[in-house]
Parts: structure tokens; C-alpha cells; sequence
């Protein structure tokens, strides 16, 4: 069976073709953006796998060793930690099973797309690239598989798991009580801002949907500008390189679709004891010592020794943390009285792995789509990330729910690693429903906001965004009629603070006559600012340092020493490095400020006492410098470049979402990784943009031909007219016949 799925696959795109040009035409507009035309759906997957290996190669390169857990072997220490979490999590072997269990359809048309990467890199797609040479890598052959396991790499982390760790680590150490203070997105989370306004509020009579993805930005960009057009389908949208089809975000000109993150929590830690009898290794699950899988790995890291890992799977799920020859877990000292002995690793279960499921048999049903219908239909098949959807269709349809798979289990699942020898911790059979709101419902007529906060989603989560961008998305949407497409980009970059309020409110309260004179100033001169973190404010500049120094402080004091001292937990032996930023206390502290400075461990007068020191600080440097001069983009690169980066406003809680690390950096690299606005009057008014440009290529004209725009907030149109386009040749794939 799975040869004979492989074969069928393999022959997807390719039956005919060979010595011949790929099945597929070849368009690009003014900003260099792909648009691919095909005969059918397993061409126009090959297609879109092709020209995306043209513009990202590396980007591509990177991303399949990342699933492998042989990116160390060209990138070097730095991505060691990464695979070995790849190894010990079985991404390969996940995507693999997952793949298997795909309708054939479904299989053929991923197949195609991966073949269509590799034949791109075959003809020498990889040769433009010049990470390449300096890395001393090649790129290696695309298997049907390696899609979703891209895609299952990319959102590993994405529903935060390792914030677990930080909860049991902040009820361990300051009791239960502390978790609701930090029940805030921390800085590993991803989120974004997403809106729909229908026709009764636009100038067109039709409805627009609107909205920014916040994540880590990187270069090359998470997200991949795409037109794709066959006698099924014609869709724009944003594709995640490595993976067909437009997952989160499209227009089929009948009907738009957008998400955001549900902050859902659907990924389970548990508290392992592991022993090693013999040549076997056993864990302690509810009917006592069980055999468990176990193997070893070795992988290679570029100027370092090789490093081996012990690949351990229980009855839960893929140890990450610890081992059968680990001691006890932080915190678990005090079982060693008991028989089995203390908890000495973390298994993570998540459903990919436990099921099969990926939900890839929704991403071909969304490019057919022309209802709001049919959009709802192809998501109810998917598993993860757990989203929270919008969509709109040409006649009047409307849509606002959630999707994915959120297991059933008991609350304590939810807020940290449960014991893995209780059967109550089990999952249920069927999973927790999922929540959807009807236009009737929607808080304001017309008007839909989906910005992380706790909100349609709620009843899925545990950690969610402040209401603040939410509230000040609905703020600017209903406060005017007759919004057109442009309109929007006053929107995506408002750089409202309301967040700042609790801190000048505090900051109000003190007496001026207890204060030195630099620092009166700048209480009256931050009290009278108008909470705008724009890129050129001055006062901006000076509130932020101001923060970064009330985090210092609170950071440093004796309640919260247990989290920031020595032994904290981002300093913990028994955490892997790639969970450190879960961990670091001070990042914590930063976007739970509002929490810790009207409430929790440290008394009122303290607060006060300690934001007076803070401002007598600030006040020290009268630097007049804007805001922009510190809060500069900060992206990750495999390789970095060495270029320097612009600045830009906004803040975490700004609708324009840069997040920093207050107390640590003004730098940001975490913000709006693309920027779209789908129009259902007419799709050719769309707009768009991304943070550097539709090439991944370094010195190509479309590398970094957007970066200026989307640093203003600035949008290139949509344009999906092909008689409008410019053809652009193609390279002839090798010659795959039989040796004669």
C-alpha cells in the first residue's frame, strides 16, 4: 500500500513531462509576487512547489533540515538545541505518519507540490542563493512528506507548551495564587490582529476583511505572496513557504478567509518516571512499569563535537525533558520517598502525533471555496494550529469561528505537567467543541475583531491576550462608515498604548514635592503625553525607558527573587536551552506588568516606592532621542547578513504589534509579518504587503523592494488580472525516462 501511494504520488505531476517544461505557466507582477497558471490541481501544486523553490530556496533548505534535525550540521551550535528537540519530538516520523493517512487525493497533491520543489532545485534554483557557498550545503531531495512536516515544525511551538513549564515553575515557587498574575501572552507567543467589516460600514456595499499575523519576523519572510489559477480554482493569498496552498489567509473572489491564533491550549505535558531495566527503558503509567520505545541518535553540528540524544516514547507521548538517566524534574525532590521514585522527564503528547492527523485534506478544499459555506466545510478537517476564523463571501455570507482540535481532558492539563501514572489526566474520545458566532451575536452589528484576547476562544485557553488591541480595533472601526480598502492601513499601524495606563496612573500618584527636579519633569511630561508609541515621539522614547526600568526594579525585588535570582527557572539544569525564553522570568514580568502593578506579592507602598526610583532613574537621561532610534526590527536569519534594520512604531499592545522585551531590549522581533485586506466588491482592490519582499534572495530587486512600505505601513495592490502580468520563462526539469 504505501509503496504503491508513493509511486502514485510520485507520478503526480510528472506523467508526460519528461525533458519537457513544467505543466504550469509562469506570471509575476510589478513586485516581482509569483502568479502560477495550470491545467489542474496536482499542476498547479507542482507549480506553486516550483516557483517557491526558485525565490526561497534556502529559506526551503533550512526548513526541511529543521524537520529533519540536521540543521546544525551547516548552521552550526546555535541550532543544536533545536534538533534535538526535532529528534526527540519524532517531527519526521509524525509527518510521515500523517502523510500516510491522507486521502489519496489529498497525498498526490502534497506529492506534487514537494516534486515541484525538488525539480526546481535540480535545474539549480539553489545556485542563486549565496547561503549556500557559505554554508558548504546543498540542498537534498523533497519527500511527499516534507510539507507537513515544514508545517509541523513551524507550529511546534506555536501553542506554547513550554509556558507549562513556566507555570509549574511560578506555582512551585510563589503557589497557585501567582499563575493568574502571569496569565498573559508571554514573548514566545504568536498572535495577530484580524477584522471584518461588513457592507453596511464600507463605501462599496461589500464587506472587507482586514487584519496583520504577529510573529517572529523572519528573513526570509514566514509568509509567501502567491496568485494560483487552474479551471478549478483562482486564489490569491499567503502560502507558507514549504507548504501548498493558503492555509491561513486567501481570496477566491467569491469568498475571503483570514485566522488568528485561538491561544487554545491542545498540547499536554507529563510528569514521566522513567527507569532503564537492562537493555530496555520503562515508564510508570497507571497500570504500573511498562516497556517503553527508546533508541538513540546521533546528529552533526557544524565546528562543534557530535552530539547524541535518546529518543524515548511513552504511552503519552515523545519525552523532551529528561530521561530514564536523569534525576528528578526542578521540584520533584521530594517524591524520591515514593516506591516508583520521582518524575524525572516530560512526555509531549499533541494530536499530529497521536492520531495522524494534520488536517492538509482542508488546504486543496479552501482554494475551491465560493461560500462562506464551503470555507467553514474545508476547516472542519483541521487539526492544528487551533485558529480562530473570519471570512466573507460576494453574497453577503458572513463567518466567525474557531478551528481545529482541542483535546477533552481535565482542567489541570491546561496549566502544567500532570502526572503521567494518573488515568484521570487521560484524553477523552471526542474533543471539545468548538465555538462560533452567528453576525446576530456579534457585540457590535456589522463588526467582527479577533485579536487573541479572550474572546470567542476563551473556553479553549488558559493564556490570552489584554483586550487592548481588540478594543481599540473596534474603537477606530466604528467610529466612521464608508471604509474603503486604503482606509485600512490607519488601522494596521495605530500606535495606540492603552496599556500604559496602570503605570501612569501610578506614576500619578506621586508627590511631586518627594521627587528630584529632572524627574518631576518627566512625570508632567509623561502624564501629558498622549500614549502614542509612533516612531517618532520623543515621549514615547522616554515612557519606554522608563517601563524598562520599572520591570528592573520589580525584577529585583525580594517577592519575586525566586523567579529572577540565580536559580530561576530560566537557570534551572533540567530545562534544554530551547525552552529558556518560556522561562526567563524577566520577559514574564515585562508584559505581566499591569497585573504586578495593581495586585500580587509586592505590597502597594512598595509600588510606589519603586516607580518613584524608577522615574528618579529615567529622569537621569534626557536623551531626546525618538522612539524609533531605539525600537528597531531585530529578524532572524539562518545566516545573518550583517544589514541594518529600520525603526518602527508601535509596541506589544499597540494595534501596530512590535513587541519588544521591556527591562531587556528595545529592539523587536516579533510583529506584523504580513499585512492584507481582502475587498469582496472587486478582488483586484486588495492590497498587501510583507516585511521584506517577494524574493528570498539576497540581492534580488524584489528582496527587500517592500521593506520601506511596510515600515510606513504602506500596501501594494493585488492585481490578478494575468493579461496584466509578465510571463516569465522557465528552466527545463531533468530528464526522469528510463535509460535506454
Amino acid at each position: 500500500m504505501r509503496a504503491e501511494r508513493a509511486d502514485r504520488a510520485g507520478r503526480a505531476g510528472r506523467a508526460g513531462r519528461a525533458g519537457e517544461r513544467p505543466g504550469f505557466q509562469l506570471f509575476r507582477d510589478d513586485w516581482g509576487i509569483p502568479h502560477v497558471r495550470a491545467g489542474g490541481a496536482r499542476e498547479l501544486a507542482y507549480g506553486q512547489g516550483y516557483v517557491t523553490a526558485l525565490d526561497r530556496a534556502w529559506q526551503l533548505h533550512v526548513e526541511q533540515h529543521r524537520v529533519l534535525g540536521t540543521s546544525a550540521a551547516f548552521l552550526g551550535a546555535d541550532a543544536a538545541d533545536w534538533d534535538g528537540l526535532a529528534r526527540r519530538t519524532r517531527l519526521a516520523d509524525t509527518a510521515r505518519r500523517c502523510y500516510e493517512r491522507l486521502d489519496a487525493d489529498t497525498a498526490a497533491w502534497v506529492a506534487a507540490y514537494a516534486e515541484g520543489v525538488g525539480d526546481a532545485l535540480a535545474v539549480g534554483a539553489h545556485e542563486r542563493a549565496p547561503e549556500f557557498a557559505r554554508t558548504g550545503s546543498e540542498p537534498g531531495p523533497w519527500e511527499p512528506w516534507t510539507p507537513l512536516g515544514v508545517w509541523l515544525s513551524t507550529h511546534l511551538l506555536f501553542a506554547g507548551f513550554p509556558a507549562k513549564l513556566w507555570r509549574g515553575e511560578l506555582t512551585r515557587r510563589l503557589g497557585p495564587d501567582a499563575v493568574p498574575l502571569f496569565a498573559t501572552d508571554g514573548p514566545g507567543t504568536s498572535g495577530s490582529n484580524g477584522w471584518l467589516v461588513t457592507g453596511d460600514r464600507t463605501a462599496s456595499g461589500a464587506a472587507l476583511l482586514a487584519g496583520d499575523p504577529h510573529r517572529f519576523i523572519e528573513d526570509p519572510g514566514v509568509y509567501q505572496q502567491i496568485h494560483l489559477a487552474s479551471p478549478e480554482c483562482d486564489v490569491v493569498g499567503l502560502a507558507v513557504p514549504g507548504v501548498p496552498g493558503l492555509a491561513h489567509f486567501g481570496h477566491t473572489g467569491q469568498v475571503a478567509w483570514a485566522i488568528t491564533n485561538a491561544m487554545a491550549d491542545y498540547q499536554d505535558l507529563y510528569r514521566e518516571r522513567l527507569r532503564r531495566t537492562g537493555d530496555a527503558v520503562e515508564a510508570y503509567g497507571p497500570g504500573g512499569w511498562e516497556e517503553v520505545a527508546a533508541h538513540t541518535e546521533t546528529y552533526q553540528v557544524a565546528g562543534g563535537e557530535p552530539v547524541t540524544v535518546e529518543v524515548v516514547e511513552t504511552a503519552r507521548g515523545t519525552v523532551v525533558v529528561g530521561g530514564p538517566d536523569a534525576g528528578p524534574l526542578p521540584g520533584e525532590e521530594g517524591e524520591a520517598q515514593s516506591e516508583a521514585g520521582p518524575a524525572n522527564a516530560l512526555a509531549l503528547r499533541h494530536h499530529p502525533r497521536v492520531s495522524g492527523r494534520l488536517g492538509f485534506e482542508t488546504l486543496p478544499a479552501l482554494l475551491t471555496a465560493r461560500t462562506v459555506a464551503e470555507v467553514s466545510a474545508a476547516v472542519d478537517s483541521w487539526v492544528e494550529p487551533v485558529n480562530v476564523l473570519l471570512a466573507a463571501d460576494t453574497e453577503g455570507g458572513l463567518l466567525h469561528r474557531a478551528a481545529g482540535y482541542v483535546p477533552r481532558r481535565p482542567a489541570a492539563n491546561r496549566l502544567g505537567p500532570v502526572p503521567a501514572w494518573e488515568a484521570d489526566h487521560g484524553w477523552q474520545d471526542e474533543p471539545e467543541p468548538l465555538p462560533e458566532a452567528p453576525a446576530a451575536s456579534w457585540a457590535e452589528p456589522g463588526l467582527a475583531v479577533m485579536a487573541n484576547e479572550r474572546g470567542l476562544a476563551g473556553p479553549l485557553g488558559t493564556e490570552f491576550a489584554p483586550p487592548y488591541r481588540a478594543d481599540r480595533i473596534r474603537a477606530l472601526l466604528t467610529a466612521r462608515t464608508g471604509w474603503r480598502a486604503a482606509d485600512m492601513a490607519a488601522v494596521h499601524t495605530d500606535t495606540h498604548l492603552a496599556s500604559a495606563r496602570p503605570l501612569l496612573a501610578l506614576l500619578g500618584r506621586l508627590d511631586p514635592a518627594g521627587l528630584g527636579e529632572s524627574a518631576r519633569h518627566l512625570r508632567e511630561r509623561l502624564l501629558a503625553w498622549d500614549r502614542h508609541m509612533a516612531a517618532d515621539s520623543v515621549d514615547a522614547a522616554r515612557y519606554a525607558a522608563f517601563r524598562a526600568e520599572v520591570v528592573r526594579l520589580l525584577a529585583a525585588h525580594p517577592a519575586l527573587a525566586g523567579l529572577t535570582g540565580p536559580d530561576g527557572p530560566a537557570r534551572a539544569d533540567g530545562y534544554p536551552p530551547v525552552f529558556r525564553p518560556w522561562l526567563f522570568a524577566t520577559a514574564r514580568i515585562a508584559y505581566a506588568l499591569e497585573s504586578l502593578l495593581t495586585g500580587g506579592p509586592v505590597a502597594e507602598d512598595e509600588r510606589l516606592a519603586l516607580v518613584a526610583a524608577a522615574l528618579e532613574t529615567a529622569a537621569q537621561d534626557d536623551t531626546e532621542q525618538p522612539w524609533g532610534a531605539l525600537h528597531r526590527l531585530a529578524p532572524w536569519q539562518a545566516v545573518a547578513s550583517g544589514e541594518e534594520w529600520p525603526s518602527v512604531g508601535g509596541d506589544h499592545d499597540c494595534v501596530l504589534s512590535t513587541s519588544s522585551l521591556p527591562g531587556i531590549t528595545h529592539l523587536f522581533a516579533r510583529g506584523p509579518a504580513a499585512r492584507y485586506v481582502w475587498d469582496l466588491a472587486r478582488r483586484d482592490d486588495s492590497l498587501w504587503a510583507v516585511p521584506f519582499g517577494a524574493s528570498g534572495v539576497p540581492g534580488d530587486p524584489h528582496a527587500r523592494d517592500q521593506l520601506p512600505l511596510w515600515r510606513e505601513g504602506g500596501l501594494v495592490p493585488v492585481v490578478t488580472d494575468f493579461a496584466r502580468l509578465r510571463p516569465v520563462p522557465l528552466p527545463t526539469p531533468p530528464d526522469r525516462s528510463p535509460a535506454r
